[in-house]
């Protein structure tokens, strides 16, 4: 709803200094876009220098994207139009929003849990921690009035049922959105392993219904071929920077687990010295092996420029979870709860867990980084995909996550 009403305000301000409605329009969707890729709205960024830098990357990206529309497209929008609209999202837009975020922020929110607190198993502590204004009160299920009185009330969407059997004894006064593991992904945006471990038939019943739309297949070739055409200049002075400074090969190919446990060829632009090793390693324990233009284009993920082929042939999709070598498969599924269910989807170049979690460099990392990949899995659509494609410049300039 703020982002509708921040489009609102872009609009009226556009219709009022410039008359256009058309071009107002443009420019409230443009401008939202750009904010929004830049994760302003999303929770975690609530702070004010959150805020600000994120800002001001919209705005460079704002510029940047003008450039490119106006001689191409013929773009009619003048320059100072443009300008205009970045000095009103520093001036008004974000005072606005940092007052509406700060409430939000503090206001306390209190919610039911149906059920026993040992149920859980350090669930509700990994959400206080998070959420520190959380209060939460368990209520005995078999206090079936007090739980009815909530259920017709406003505070019905705060109330939430930890096992599914008191959804069907409560004579259906609560639903799917009172169950416990659809608030917990809603709010920390990953799937707990210790949720897998409490309900195991409630997450096998969704990750066994996951497959491959057509329409995703559609998207993954265009926006393959698309990115294969338009960084094609790119591509070639990165090949030949290869080839001066450390000769051939200029691209790296390894095995990598996809679908199914399925094996496939993977490439990238060689980022790193040719040297022989007992047994794969992290790649921030390898270091020392990053070329000079390696160092570059990792930094801006255009190592990863190849693997668009891999998606134009099927192993891989724009988006999903990053491809793992076989070594680490067999050690993660030996030693991590759920690590196979990563691979009912396509691996992709970019995905959830890349946008919200840092690179990893140990197992316990990686445990965490998993939970997000299966909020992914579980919960993978096409607007989903659109999203993750849109914010991932935000997670390569602000350096989290991982191509």
């Amino acid at each position: 709803m703020f982002i509708l009403f921040e489009s609102f305000l872009i609009f009226l301000f556009n219709v009022l200094i410039y008359k256009s409605i058309m071009d107002s329009l443009f420019l409230s969707f443009f401008i939202i876009l750009t904010l929004y890729s830049m994760r302003v709205y999303d929770e975690v960024n609530w702070d004010i220098q959150k805020q600000f830098s994120r800002t001001f990357a919209s705005s460079l990206l704002i510029l940047f994207v003008a450039l490119l529309l106006k001689p191409i497209f013929n773009w009619n929008i003048e320059w100072q139009q443009v300008f205009s609209n970045i000095v009103f999202s520093f001036f008004i837009l974000l005072p606005i929003r940092n007052i509406v975020f700060k409430m939000k922020r503090n206001k306390p929110r209190k919610y039911f849990f149906v059920g026993n607190e040992g149920e859980l198993n350090g669930i509700v502590e990994n959400l206080k921690e998070k959420y520190p204004r959380f209060e939460i009160l368990f209520l005995n299920p078999k206090e079936s009035n007090e739980i009815q009185k909530i259920a017709t009330s406003s505070k019905r969407k705060n109330l939430l049922v930890i096992s599914e059997k008191y959804l069907t004894s409560l004579n259906g006064y609560l639903g799917k959105d009172n169950f416990l593991p659809e608030f917990i992904e809603k709010e920390l945006k990953k799937v707990p392993l210790k949720m897998i471990e409490l309900y195991p038939s409630y997450y096998i019943r969704y990750f066994e219904r996951v497959q491959e739309s057509f329409l995703e297949r559609i998207v993954d070739i265009t926006v393959s071929i698309v990115a294969l055409i338009v960084f094609s200049p790119i591509m070639l002075i990165i090949a030949l920077s290869i080839y001066l400074e450390d000769g051939r090969p200029i691209i790296f190919k390894q095995k990598r687990v996809g679908k199914d446990g399925r094996l496939f060829t993977m490439y990238k632009f060689r980022s790193m010295k040719q040297v022989e090793r007992d047994k794969p390693l992290f790649a921030d324990q390898e270091q020392d092996r990053i070329t000079k233009v390696g160092r570059i284009i990792r930094k801006l993920r255009f190592d990863e420029l190849p693997q668009f082929y891999n998606v134009l042939k099927g192993d891989m999709s724009v988006v999903g979870p990053r491809p793992e070598q076989k070594k680490f498969v067999e050690d993660f599924e030996k030693n991590i709860s759920g690590y196979k269910y990563r691979h009912l989807t396509k691996p992709g170049i970019t995905g959830w867990a890349q946008i919200m979690f840092k690179y990893t460099s140990n197992i316990n990392e990686t445990a965490k980084k998993l939970e997000y990949d299966l909020w992914y899995v579980k919960n993978k659509s096409m607007l989903v995909d659109l999203k993750i494609m849109a914010q991932t410049l935000e997670a390569i300039l602000f350096k989290r996550g991982a191509m």
